[in-house]
């Protein structure tokens, strides 16, 4: 079983960490992937956003993959230089990809500790964090995005490209216990924090906005769906990011799902 690791043609980021991937380590061809230890690449023309059930390219070979991480640039207005991973999906409209409502399976263990191997490495000015779940492609099996941000210079940044190359081939996996992570932005800080000090993984992370206008069947919904798909029945909830009578909403909705919440104290601290 392969992990599939995809590259958008179009996007000079994600050539630019296939090169990387490719440059680092002897990989073998068979014509449509490229081939190292458990992982396989395969580069598509077309944005990796809008590509629905692009794993079939893995099933139509008769190639097994059983999960896909998606290397990808990153856009936002701020331009700050930042890696970012994160799992994917739809919380309510498809603006960009996906379906609506929809959320593809995570790969904590994966995700987090692509996080903590960026964390760790000399990246910089770019900042590491996590993003929460958000946008597509729509496919069957578990799936993490992986990204250069924040804007064209970046994009084209080649050490940025070989700084998430290298964690791609050298990160260590930790079976930690995996939480859901509810509240905050967009940029999940404290998910980053509580990540990169403790000994938890964070699967789909749920912000305040996708949920705080919503009432309490779609947030049931959401919290439901975000357990399953992340394989758990524990929750992390940010708390400090909320006010008061939003915290009781979501502690409400939690117990409802018969999911627990945890805090960050209930696991051990990672021994650097």
């Amino acid at each position: 079983m392969y992990k599939l690791l995809l590259c958008s043609e179009e996007d000079t980021a994600s050539v630019n960490i296939r090169d990387s991937l490719t440059s680092f380590r002897k990989w073998e061809s068979d014509g449509k992937f490229l081939y190292y230890e458990n992982m396989a690449i395969a580069s598509i023309p077309k944005t990796h956003i809008y590509a629905e059930n692009v794993d079939n390219i893995a099933k139509d070979a008769g190639m097994k993959a059983n999960e896909m991480i998606f290397l990808s640039r990153h856009k936002a207005v701020s331009g700050i230089p930042t890696l970012t991973v994160h799992p994917i999906g739809n919380f309510n409209d498809a603006e960009f990809g996906g379906r609506p409502r929809t959320l593809v399976k995570a790969s904590p263990a994966t995700m987090t500790s692509l996080l903590r191997s960026l964390s760790s490495a000399d990246t910089g000015i770019f900042k590491v964090s996590f993003e929460v779940t958000h946008h597509g492609p729509c496919v069957d099996i578990p799936a993490t995005f992986i990204e250069i941000g924040s804007d064209r210079p970046q994009w084209n940044d080649k050490s940025a490209a070989a700084i998430i190359a290298n964690a791609l081939l050298d990160h260590e996996e930790k079976d930690y216990i995996t939480v859901i992570g509810i509240g905050g932005g967009h940029y999940a800080p404290r998910f980053t924090e509580i990540a990169l000090n403790r000994k938890m993984n964070f699967g789909h992370m749920i912000p305040e906005y996708a949920f705080k206008d919503l009432d309490e069947n779609e947030l049931v919904r959401m919290i439901t769906d975000s357990a399953e798909k992340s394989g758990t029945g524990l929750a992390y909830i940010h708390k400090k990011s909320m006010k008061a009578d939003m915290v009781k909403r979501v502690v409400n909705a939690i117990e409802l799902c018969g999911i627990e919440a945890i805090s960050s104290n209930d696991t051990d601290v990672i021994e650097n």
